[in-house]
């Protein structure tokens, strides 16, 4: 999503990332169009094949020798989004895509500063959002959308400050030898454990990708938007199809 970032805000959350403390504690996601009950799928270890691009060991910081690039890690075992996006070292096409994320809650009960926003691009281009989207209306722009594009079925969000999770099924585009596309992306996207997105059909590049090329394969991305939301137990596995 396109920066509109407060830098001094930002600057004082991320200057107290390390003490926050996320809950697991799962709870009501009450969309406007919906009640779900999301529980978060947490501490899912990586198959046999998998690729693990943010480790996870409780009490160890974790390794980011995947990434072009280095965020903060925590003895806590994950990593805080600041100083730029970070991609991976090597390109990757259908998958699937295990991603446990928290968004810091903002300060006196308020939304965290500008939504607490980030996302991840899969093929450096769709993105699916991670917003504090908590009781609000399923939106292409909010938490679980494909952004810009199709919004969630249903909120299943979680308040910020709690540990989410995406599980993510994504088939990549596919090519004739012309390199005419005969297949555009689909991708199920399972939100703390509610299907929110079924086999969708994605047609090009979302948000800030939007004018890119499509490709049989391409890094990862994950979006640092100038607010400290955290990562962890990010791995994937590639498929074939």
């Amino acid at each position: 999503m396109p920066s509109s970032r407060s830098p001094l805000a930002c600057a004082l959350l991320a200057s107290v990332a390390a003490a926050w403390m996320c809950s697991t504690t799962p709870a009501l996601g009450a969309g406007e169009t919906a009640k779900v009950t999301p529980k978060p799928v947490l501490g899912t270890k990586p198959p046999k094949g998998a690729v693990a691009l943010i480790p996870y060991e409780a009490g160890k910081k974790p390794s980011l020798d995947a990434w072009t690039k280095e965020w903060k890690a925590s003895p806590e075992g994950y990593v805080t989004a600041g100083g730029g996006d970070i991609v991976t070292r090597r390109p990757f096409s259908s998958m699937r895509l295990h991603v446990e994320f928290c968004i810091p809650p903002g300060r006196d009960g308020k939304r965290a500063v500008h939504g607490g926003n980030s996302g991840i691009y899969i093929m450096d281009r769709y993105e699916v959002q991670i917003l504090d989207s908590h009781g609000r209306k399923p939106q292409a722009g909010g938490c679980g959308g494909i952004y810009r594009r199709i919004a969630p079925r249903v909120n299943a969000a979680l308040p910020a400050g709690q540990w989410q999770s995406y599980d993510i099924t994504f088939h990549a585009p596919r090519f004739d030898a012309a390199g005419k596309k005969v297949r555009p992306v689909h991708i199920t996207v399972v939100h703390n454990g509610i299907t929110i997105h079924d086999d969708v059909e994605v047609p090009k590049p979302t948000g800030q990708a939007s004018g890119k090329k499509e490709v049989a394969e391409a890094p990862l991305r994950l979006q640092d938007h100038g607010c400290p939301v955290q990562y962890r137990n990010v791995w994937l596995l590639p498929l074939e199809d």
